[in-house]
């Protein structure tokens, strides 16, 4: 959402007669934009700005330093009393970033952190960071009302607002005009989008997230009566562009009916991939974090979801020393990872964050040591189940969307499957899907943006590593699936004309 964010300042500065620099060093004005979802990622901000300061005053620079984005609504004019710190604005501020940025120049308080009730910069075309063509953001909505007890997002990003479903669907429509092969939709509670101005049409429709209430979760706060919600938004975009990759974050595991799973399994578009913030494994803890579910709950949600999209790859969301956790619940964490088995995890310490239903109810009575030891159990335990979901890869064929060179040797390529596991493979010429039964048909050398289908051959580290097979599209690939279940596909080679008929 950063990024996001950061594309979309990038969009109202230029408009208004700004050129993005070369680099820091070069640039007369320096935009920081920030998280406060957690401490560490404050002390980040912090400790770069005392780097500015000192470099300004070693060097007498002159530049202009902004702070945008949570820690700029969290810590309001706190930062302007920052040495140098010139403007501060929040998350809903950025179109006002020109005016603040003259109030600087002149030397006065330049400082706009007001939340909006209706502001999505739906009618700002981002300056995309991502020049390749590759994957493109998306923002859907902004805001949360989850109210979650460690969550800071509520008061610093506001109430939960959905951009009207034509505005996104033209903004995708730029991308695939542009050629870009993959959309990730963005919202703080991504799958909780409503289109309120919309009236429903012959869309795919779900009432109030009914199946999902009814497995054991509930809201926190109250909603309004869905009108245009997110299976319908996936349902509509997916059918529209084909051939192009949709993936979203992220999601609240209270918001996934069956309709929105049922459409994630029909559509090959609609990547095979979820995240599913636990936060917790114990049903005691996750009560004092509001999360609105048990752990019960949780675990028959990743059976369904399982169930209806066999390959399915899950990522998480963990906090480890969460106020008043005790080592029974803790424990209930690990043993959650074990039995789940995320292919990816996102697992940090809890610290109490200001304003939070948490720091104003609870006491962060978890020894510094004991959240360090409990983080490190809950990595270790995720590392030894990820490594035999990795081997479990190997012989399978992936759809991958190259990305561009691995990160090591320029012979190689890097790109990620359908499931977002990231596949590295040889930079060698390959045919094309229509012409693979053809011993001499033209090769072609993958680039990024293509598809291309590949054989796991092996794993390193939290990678795969593959053999390409051939240049593919999503349409296409659904054939080669079938053909390589039946065998067909590895024996395409000694009976070239049977597998012919068949493509």
């Amino acid at each position: 959402m950063n990024e996001n964010d950061s594309e979309i300042v990038a969009a109202i500065l230029q408009k208004a007669g700004h050129k993005p620099a070369d680099s820091p060093a070069s640039a007369d004005i320096l935009l920081l934009n920030t998280c406060a979802v957690r401490e560490g990622a404050e002390q980040k901000v912090l400790s770069r700005l005392d780097m500015l300061r000192h470099q300004h005053k070693l060097q007498g620079q002159d530049q202009m330093v902004g702070v945008l984005g949570c820690m700029a609504e969290r810590m309001k004019d706190k930062l302007l009393e920052h040495q140098v710190v010139d403007l501060v604005a929040g998350p809903d501020a950025y179109r006002d970033l020109p005016r603040l940025l003259q109030l600087a120049e002149g030397g006065q308080t330049a400082i706009n952190v007001m939340l909006s009730a209706d502001e999505t910069y739906a009618d700002i075309t981002p300056v995309r960071k991502d020049k390749t063509g590759v994957s493109g953001l998306v923002s859907i909505m902004r805001g949360c009302e989850n109210l979650c007890a460690f969550c800071i997002v509520p008061y610093t990003r506001g109430k939960e607002r959905s951009r009207s479903a034509d505005s996104i669907m033209e903004e995708v429509r730029q991308l695939a005009d542009a050629g870009y092969k993959e959309v990730l939709l963005l919202g703080q509670n991504v799958n909780s989008y409503n289109d309120l101005s919309r009236r429903p049409g012959g869309e795919r429709k779900l009432a109030a997230t009914k199946d999902a209430l009814s497995r054991g979760f509930r809201n926190i706060s109250r909603r309004p009566v869905e009108v245009f919600g997110f299976t319908a938004l996936l349902d509509k975009l997916s059918a529209a562009f084909p051939e192009m990759r949709f993936r979203f974050t992220s999601p609240h595991p209270k918001d996934f009916p069956d309709a929105l799973l049922d459409l994630m399994a029909e559509r090959p578009n609609l990547c095979k991939q979820i995240h599913l913030p636990a936060q917790s494994g114990s049903t005691s803890v996750l009560e004092r974090m509001r999360r609105g579910y048990t752990r019960e709950a949780y675990l028959e949600l990743v059976q369904l979801m399982r169930s209806k999209l066999p390959g399915l790859a899950l990522s998480t969301d963990i906090i480890a020393g969460f106020c008043g956790e005790t080592e029974e619940e803790h424990q209930d964490t690990v043993s959650l990872m074990r039995i789940v088995g995320y292919d990816q995890a996102f697992m940090f310490m809890y610290s109490d964050r200001e304003r939070t239903y948490a720091a104003r109810h609870y006491k962060d009575d978890v020894p510094e040591a004991v959240k360090k030891r409990r983080l490190q159990e809950i990595i270790d335990t995720f590392h030894a189940a990820l490594r035999p979901r990795n081997e479990a890869e190997v012989g399978r064929l992936h759809l991958v969307l190259v990305e561009g060179d691995s990160r090591k040797s320029s012979e190689q390529l890097a790109g990620r499957a359908d499931n977002n596991k990231r596949i590295v493979f040889p930079k060698a010429p390959v045919p094309q899907q229509q012409h693979l039964q053809t011993h001499d048909a033209p090769r072609f050398t993958p680039k990024p943006g293509d598809f291309v289908a590949v054989r796991v051959t092996g794993v390193h580290n939290l990678s795969l590593l593959g053999t390409p097979v051939c240049l593919s599209s999503i349409s296409q690939f659904e054939t080669l699936k079938r053909l390589d279940a039946t065998g067909q596909l590895q024996q395409f080679q000694q009976d070239a004309p049977k597998l012919s008929a068949v493509l």
